[in-house]
């Protein structure tokens, strides 16, 4: 029976140490897109730090103070404004910035953002009317240009806007192949689950076969740290 009850309180413990560790400090989350290519891939796996930006203390619908506040360049984690599921993308501005994007790049306050980590594979690429006409739907709100009226923005051409209060802007590394802020609009600071903090697994999602399992796990990725 003694021993029993000494199995019962190591799970115990075992469970409660789990369950915070996972809700303040470490989360698992799995790249299931390649919007965030080359940084990124299909079939990373990470451990998101959750702790850094202020995690949520679960029922209370508060949060612990953040470590830091999310900079400029940071890799994000963050619950979707459209849907319910968790999203990774860059952090690109801080509310009171002025953005815009001129032929593919991103200029903040004025001056060119050098952005070794984007992906341009497509510099020509346009946007459908309709998909051009939901990114001016949002952004004729914060836009501090000229003649508003002949405002039309597209995938690489948009802009200035400003970044409003307690709000963030994100996109992909894969700048054509990337569902991020130019189409649905600023991020909610409230948002923002994390930051990867390790790449802890990785393998080839279009090539993976039980059989094959040495050769299509990405060997060189584990335990590399997203920049």
């Amino acid at each position: 029976m003694r021993v029993l009850i000494d199995w019962v309180k190591s799970i115990a413990i075992a469970l409660v140490a789990w369950f915070l560790l996972r809700t303040f400090l470490v989360e698992a989350f799995r790249i299931p897109s390649g919007s965030m290519q080359n940084t990124l891939l299909v079939g990373d796996f990470l451990f998101v730090n959750k702790f850094l930006y202020g995690a949520e203390v679960p029922l209370l619908k508060t949060r612990l103070p953040a470590v830091r506040e999310p900079k400029r360049g940071d890799i994000i984690v963050f619950d979707s404004v459209e849907e319910d599921l968790k999203v990774v993308k860059r952090l690109i501005g801080i509310a009171g910035d002025t953005l815009e994007m001129r032929d593919g790049v991103v200029f903040r306050n004025g001056t060119a953002v050098p952005e070794p980590y984007a992906v341009n594979s497509e510099p020509d690429k346009s946007e459908d009317p309709l998909m051009r006409a939901q990114m001016r739907a949002w952004q004729i709100m914060h836009y501090a240009g000229e003649a508003p009226r002949d405002y039309y923005p597209d995938l690489h051409h948009w802009g200035p806007v400003v970044v409003p209060h307690d709000s963030l802007f994100v996109m992909g590394d894969n700048r054509d192949g990337s569902y991020d802020g130019r189409y649905w609009g600023f991020l909610p600071r409230l948002n923002v689950r994390g930051t990867p903090v390790l790449v802890y697994f990785s393998y080839d999602a279009n090539s993976w076969k039980a059989m094959s399992f040495l050769t299509e796990v990405r060997w060189g990725r584990l335990l590399s740290t997203p920049r």
